[in-house]
């Protein structure tokens, strides 16, 4: 199993154009084996120490094998709206790890 952490950072203003992202490309993880076990929306009362600018989300994903994540990562329907990520999304800072 591969876990995926992303603290996911949002362009001022393009928070919708993030949803609609979102909305499409989320229900594909199934397609893949993949899941998300959690999709956090902070606000600062969450934070107890923080050194670093909070994320406007942070998911954790999980699919069973490297392959799952390589053909979610390829899916045609997904691609079609990686413009809807490039126009909203800021940076993502990616933590890829396993279950021990």
């Amino acid at each position: 199993m591969i876990h995926l952490t992303q603290l996911i950072y949002i362009k001022e203003g393009q928070e919708e154009a993030f949803f609609e992202f979102e909305k499409m490309v989320l229900p594909l993880l199934w397609k893949y084996n993949g899941q998300l076990l959690l999709r956090i929306r902070p606000t600062s009362s969450t934070f107890v120490d923080s050194s670093i600018e909070p994320p406007f989300e942070i998911h954790l994903v999980a699919f069973e094998n490297e392959q799952g994540l390589e053909q979610y990562q390829q899916d045609e329907t997904r691609k079609s709206y990686l413009h809807l990520k490039e126009q909203s999304v800021k940076s993502v800072v990616l933590i890829k790890g396993s279950q021990v």
